[in-house]
């Protein structure tokens, strides 16, 4: 498993449904800024990715509600890799409010796509250490 990486929101008004919690759909793109996030600090754009024709692909999300989230508060995106070889690795995320309490857990598979191909790398954890100027971001 990576490293604890984390950063920090806050829920905008605006990201809010009409109970005034945090929309479902917000928890799965503060999952996505986390990740991309990490990519960052390890030294892997976006860009990067596109010119060696590969991109990261979303294969399985689990959210599982644990306490509401409201308009202005502040949470930590945590975001860890864990490889098990083969094509697909899990991302486990945790958001958790400002005081320590866990608003919510998110549980990914995720994969590697070469984009001419249409089909995943075959060891996804060797392009993402070969890539990476902090491997040790992704447990590598």
């Amino acid at each position: 498993m990576s490293e604890t990486f984390s950063v920090r929101v806050t829920v905008r008004g605006y990201e809010t449904d009409v109970q005034g919690h945090l929309n479902q759909a917000v928890y799965l793109n503060y999952a996505e800024h986390a990740r991309w996030s990490l990519l960052q600090e390890a030294g892997i754009t976006q860009s990067g990715l596109i010119s060696r024709g590969l991109g990261p692909v979303a294969l399985e999300t689990t959210i599982r509600y644990r306490r509401e989230l409201l308009a202005g508060d502040e949470a930590d995106v945590s975001c860890a890799f864990v490889w098990s070889g083969g094509k697909t690795f899990t991302i486990e995320q945790t958001i958790t409010k400002a005081d320590g309490t866990v608003a919510a857990e998110l549980l990914g598979v995720g994969g590697l796509m070469d984009l001419e191909r249409r089909k995943l790398v075959p060891n996804p954890e060797d392009v993402f250490r070969d890539l990476a100027k902090a491997p040790g971001l992704f447990g590598l």
